[in-house]
């Protein structure tokens, strides 16, 4: 059977947990054995993006030792996780993550996108958390959800498309609402997400905003795990206009340049993982005042640092975006926590 085809196999979803856990973990092995699918050295890799049904081996680094050679090309290169247990260290920018665990590329109200990322990992809490979201899909009008980049096997820094994303807390989630028949490997790889935000960049386009959108990122952020949900700031805008009575959960949606076809959840670090670096929580007011938008609107704030942190720089154009993974050097393992060479090391 081919690579594709048995990285390809749906799940049981109705076999007993513990039998499938058993043929999860086969799988997963198959998949890496013969050969989990790299990230291009070359080029892109945003989530919206196209992917590849070849994806080229990244070449070994020639001097990968040394000091000065970013953490991205090392993690870059780790295909397949260390073993449990699970450890976020770090914070989400700056870290990586032991004992990772895979989401299947198919679930029952699922579907991840863009395989050749080797992108649907994470920490156990939130592969938990996206079957628990997805499995609440249909509730809110979808049959399910397009998933988009998780973290790497290792965590750490990528080779393109985040900064974040780099302790398994952190995943995307299509504003395209999952088709009613599994996607062809090709059509993963090639399909475009729909545009949620209008050509004036200052409001939802109203053609593709349904309330399904609205209960989908409410159910995301009412789950008591997350600790903030980045979407485009006309699409908080739209949210605290559709929110309804209920809007106890509006303080958790972050306005954030781009994401302007998917949403961004991250998690809180789970309890007593002391090597996770938590955010400060979110504001408790609603951020819904017209003048919460206007630092987004009027092209008045400047794009953030890799680190997440605004820059005082020249304003940007109106919802500019900060520089792309790929044009940023990145870390070097020896900013870092120490624990990561550990976990890059690792058999």
């Amino acid at each position: 059977m081919a690579l594709p085809t048995i990285c390809d196999m749906r799940l049981p979803h109705d076999e007993p947990a513990s039998r499938q856990g058993v043929r999860r973990r086969a799988l997963l092995s198959v998949c890496v054995a013969a050969g989990a699918l790299a990230l291009v050295a070359s080029g892109m890799a945003r989530a919206q993006d196209k992917g590849t049904l070849n994806p080229e081996p990244l070449p070994p680094l020639a001097h990968p030792d040394d000091p000065k050679t970013p953490a991205k090309q090392l993690f870059g290169r780790k295909t397949t996780p260390t073993a449990p247990p699970a450890r976020p260290i770090g914070s989400y920018a700056k870290g990586c993550l032991a004992g990772a665990v895979a989401l299947p590329i198919t679930g029952p109200t699922w579907q991840v996108m863009r395989l050749s990322r080797n992108r649907n990992w994470g920490h156990p809490n939130l592969v938990a958390f996206l079957e628990r979201l997805a499995s609440q899909a249909p509730v809110t009008g979808w049959r399910g959800l397009l998933l988009g980049d998780m973290s790497q096997p290792r965590g750490g820094p990528m080779l393109a498309g985040h900064a974040s994303h780099q302790i398994g807390l952190d995943a995307d989630i299509w504003l395209t609402p999952m088709p009613d028949r599994e996607l062809s490997r090709e059509e993963r790889e090639q399909m475009m997400a729909t545009m949620i935000v209008a050509e004036s960049r200052k409001d939802v386009d109203p053609k593709v905003w349904t309330p399904a959108h609205v209960a989908l990122i409410k159910a995301a952020a009412s789950d008591p795990a997350v600790a903030r949900v980045f979407v485009n700031a006309a699409i908080k805008k739209a949210l605290c206009r559709d929110a309804g009575s209920d809007r106890s959960w509006l303080h958790k949606v972050q306005p954030w340049w781009g994401h302007d076809w998917h949403f961004h959840v991250r998690l809180e670090c789970p309890p007593g993982q002391t090597e996770c670096e938590n955010q400060p929580p979110r504001p408790k007011d609603e951020g819904c005042r017209a003048a919460d938008f206007t630092h987004w609107f009027d092209g008045a704030a400047a794009p953030p640092k890799p680190d997440g942190k605004p820059a005082a720089a020249t304003p940007p154009k109106p919802d500019a975006k900060p520089a792309a993974a790929s044009s940023r050097p990145g870390p070097k393992m020896s900013e870092l926590p120490p624990a990561c060479r550990q976990v890059l090391q690792a058999p």
